[in-house]
């Protein structure tokens, strides 16, 4: 990348933050640096990233070694957006692992991908991060459902149903809600949005057929990966017999 090109993208970034940063303030919204500090944030950690994959992606042990670090990063982040870190990642963590590793053996398992390294991360770091979505969405959407209906809970438990029984209808519309950007961006990919993925392989010199491919493949295991943590973490956080404090 030339100077100039680092300049361009700079400058480009910079008045998108602004752009967003001034519509927050003028909005009164909560914390209206969150975006700009996120965006900082972001662009330290990629530049760090892509120094360090430069010399990782050849290595299956170094690979394994980022994904465990992604992994442990997207888990403990997802925890914290559901109340106490420690009482929340053990479960975060088994519903997300048992997601992105049936994700990861099937796509690998049935030879839709090539069991590279280059792939492994790839695939790895997106499903990844988008387990961590579906896990923060589920699991926050299930706890408000249970406080703000908790009257309905309680009247349940007080007829004797179980507390998993008492939870059920939340469950359900948990889970729905937190797969609806997922089942969304699927539907409406190539008609209205072009993924990173698919962007990103054309760009690398790949044919639009290949990278439609490596897309969809994507957008399945993100979808069968999503469904397993959405149901798992509900199940998992089901049992209520008290009610849960807002998040």
């Amino acid at each position: 990348m030339t100077f100039d090109e680092s300049f361009r993208t700079a400058f480009g970034v910079v008045i998108l933050v602004g752009v967003a940063t001034i519509v927050l303030v003028s909005a009164r919204v909560p914390a209206p640096w969150s975006a700009a500090f996120a965006v900082a944030r972001g662009v330290v950690q990629l530049a760090v990233i892509s120094f360090i994959l430069s010399g990782v992606i050849q290595s299956p042990w170094l690979v394994a070694a980022a994904l465990t670090v992604m992994f442990t990063v997207a888990a403990s982040t997802s925890a914290h957006r559901l109340g106490s870190l420690r009482a929340r990642f053990i479960p975060v963590a088994a519903c997300m692992g048992a997601g992105v590793l049936a994700a990861g053996i099937v796509v690998f398992a049935t030879g839709a991908i090539a069991f590279t390294p280059r792939y492994i991360l790839a695939i790895g770091g997106i499903v990844i991060g988008n387990a961590m979505t579906i896990a923060t969405l589920s699991g926050r959407r299930f706890v408000e459902l249970v406080n703000d209906r908790w009257e309905e809970v309680e009247g349940w438990l007080a007829l004797g149903a179980r507390p998993r029984q008492a939870t059920a209808d939340q469950v359900r519309r948990a889970i729905s809600a937190a797969l609806v950007p997922t089942v969304d961006q699927t539907k409406t990919t190539g008609l209205v949005t072009l993924p990173g993925a698919f962007v990103g392989a054309i760009f690398g010199g790949v044919s639009p057929l290949e990278a439609g491919r490596f897309q969809i493949v994507v957008l399945a295991a993100i979808v069968g990966a999503g469904a397993l943590v959405a149901v798992g973490l509900t199940a998992w956080l089901a049992p209520v017999r008290v009610r849960p404090d807002r998040l």
